[in-house]
């Protein structure tokens, strides 16, 4: 069955007593795995919602990434560490810790080989670690600011790291050397009045034929400690690094936490803030979303299930959301 966006609608939600702030599904597609504000990891089975709790951080949960086979998953928090996780086991135990980064781990991604990880966070750094044993490969020179996403390039060739202040640095994995930057900076706003810098590039993806690089964020922050912001994806040539279009949402409130490309080429944006939780569809070649799904509740996250039909999103209302891009059955 082909997806379609117009068709999407909540088809099941499970229920925790503490706020959700993260959600990834596991590569093979059995299970949603979820960080809470109650500091724990929680998996759901997706066919059957039963739940297993990996209580093993002391802190909020904010990132997980799968090696490509789908055995094992690594979660990082605000506490700075990398935990090694068996994702199939009945009760999952840790099977590494590593003290990772000075402060919060704010993203992870793993290379296409599933050897490497790459961690950035509010020490500024990217991080490149052997996932076989968990020993570091790589430090990257101090950014400007926090790292708040991470992204491998399909080709494993290249790892690239987005900031609070918007740049998007391009780096080779094999030797570290920065190759290029691309310019987001319109994802990052000082307010001088709240003296806060606000915004960043919170999620990067590429388009399955390779040629268009979404950044995902916020713009218009006139009052980012209100909560008073709009979303916004910056899409980019990734040959040129030619900005092709800026895509917007009509004036709705909250912030792109992620983005994904779906396999049929449509961009798909999780959004929450003051305006609620909504889910945008956007073409490469539009500004403005061709689709939108207004969630019960603000989203904090969201992530494509393999098949290409299930969205997961995770919920400040204690939920985990999963929604279908097929007719209600």
């Amino acid at each position: 069955m082909a997806a379609d966006p117009k068709q999407t609608h909540v088809a099941t939600q499970w229920k925790h007593d503490s706020r959700f702030i993260c959600c990834r599904f596991d590569p093979q597609g059995r299970y949603v795995f979820a960080g809470a504000e109650d500091y724990a990891i929680h998996r759901f089975e997706v066919d059957t919602g039963i739940k297993v709790t990996l209580p093993e951080h002391d802190c909020w949960v904010r990132a997980f990434a799968f090696t490509p086979d789908g055995e094992t998953m690594i979660s990082a928090g605000s506490d700075g560490q990398l935990v090694w996780w068996p994702v199939a086991e009945a009760q999952p135990k840790p099977q590494r810790t590593v003290a990772a980064h000075d402060g919060w781990i704010r993203a992870l991604a793993v290379s296409p080989d599933g050897k490497i990880l790459a961690s950035g966070g509010n020490d500024n750094r990217l991080k490149l670690w052997n996932i076989a044993d968990g020993t570091l490969i790589h430090e990257s020179p101090p950014h400007d600011s926090n790292v708040y996403s991470t992204f491998f390039h399909p080709g494993g060739e290249f790892v690239l790291s987005g900031t609070l202040l918007g740049a998007v640095k391009q780096w080779e994995v094999g030797t570290g050397k920065l190759v290029r930057e691309f310019d987001a900076k319109t994802l990052h706003t000082y307010n001088g009045g709240q003296a806060v810098d606000y915004g960043g590039i919170r999620s990067m993806a590429l388009s399955p034929d390779g040629q268009y690089f979404a950044c995902g964020g916020l713009h218009k922050a006139s009052n980012p400690l209100g909560a008073v912001n709009e979303p916004l994806v910056e899409l980019f040539e990734w040959e040129s690094q030619k900005k092709k279009v800026s895509q917007i949402s009509d004036g709705k409130k909250g912030i792109i936490w992620r983005v994904v490309y779906h396999p049929d080429a449509f961009l798909i944006g999780g959004c929450g803030g003051s305006g609620g939780g909504l889910l945008f569809f956007w073409k490469p070649d539009q500004d403005k979303p061709f689709h939108t799904v207004k969630l019960p509740d603000t989203v904090r996250d969201m992530d494509l299930h393999p098949d290409g039909l299930r969205i997961a999103t995770a919920h400040y209302d204690r939920h985990i959301r999963i929604s279908s891009m097929t007719p209600k059955a």
